[in-house]
């Protein structure tokens, strides 16, 4: 169910990290949270996070690409 207000949190996006690498995003929502996907496509590592309606789809995207670049980090790729 996704209230009118926030019909924009669904959806696939390319951005690009702090580094200046490509991330696939996806958004969709799930019940009352919104599920974000980050994905590398070099190493195809993913990552999601869950975050509230009431974000700004920006923030979302931000936290979503930050934890992604952590677990590039941790593992040693320093991708995103």
């Amino acid at each position: 169910m996704v209230s009118a207000g926030h019909s924009q949190l669904t959806g696939n996006d390319l951005v690009m990290s702090e580094g200046g690498n490509e991330v696939l995003i996806e958004i969709m929502q799930v019940g009352n949270a919104v599920k974000v996907i980050a994905v590398d496509p070099k190493t195809g590592l993913e990552v999601s996070i869950v975050g509230s309606p009431s974000m700004s789809e920006e923030m979302l995207k931000r936290n979503a690409v930050k934890k992604l670049t952590y677990m590039l980090e941790k593992q040693g790729s320093g991708g995103a």
